[in-house]
């Protein structure tokens, strides 16, 4: 999953949130030097990439992308399912998406000196871009695969997967409901077991 599903996976903790959110730059045991509620928040991450890289679903829509773009696929279908979150967000929550995105921009400034160096470099882009919002709709996830692609140099073109996403738009839906139903189920025992 990528930024949005993670934190929204995180619950009300805006510690967990940063740590879940900023846990790919973490290697190892690294994570062991934050405070103890972004530690849970990294391995909260851990456990959601983990359950996502084995669930046949997500599998399946990562395979239709596969022949193009290689092992760049899975990383856009991370991307994409977050466009179907936020694209049905009012399903899984209450507040407005732009509400909830600005208070977690919010977070992040106010606890800027516990970010991660790689968090701390991204963090401005993200929020001038409003990433997390832009998420919602297609030119946006068209904007944020072209930024993916630059930074990988244009080898895998993932800017052009939007072709995809248009052409099995009610798949990929469909797809990304139910696994993410899995995803939260899976979540909520693990949060019940640490």
């Amino acid at each position: 999953m990528n930024f949005l599903a993670h934190i929204f996976l995180s619950g009300n903790n805006d510690l967990i949130k940063i740590g879940n959110f900023m846990a790919d730059g973490i290697r190892g045991n690294d994570y062991l030097e934050y405070p103890e509620e972004i530690q849970k928040g990294i391995i909260l991450h851990r456990a959601i990439d983990t359950f996502t890289d084995a669930h046949s679903i997500w599998r399946q829509s990562k395979h239709r992308l596969h022949e193009r773009y290689g092992h760049y696929s899975g990383v856009i279908i991370d991307i994409l399912y977050d466009h179907f979150l936020a694209k049905n967000w009012n399903t899984y929550s209450n507040e407005n998406l732009e509400d909830y995105v600005n208070r977690f921009y919010q977070s992040l400034k106010d606890n800027y000196e516990i970010l991660s160096p790689k968090t701390k470099k991204l963090m401005p882009y993200m929020i001038e871009s409003n990433w997390l919002v832009c998420y919602a709709s297609i030119a946006g996830i068209e904007r944020i695969l072209f930024q993916m692609d630059y930074r990988t140099k244009h080898r895998a073109h993932m800017h052009n997967a939007v072709q995809e996403l248009q052409e099995f738009y009610t798949e990929f839906e469909e797809e990304f409901t139910l696994f993410f139903e899995d995803l939260i189920e899976m979540v909520e025992d693990f949060n019940t077991k640490h």
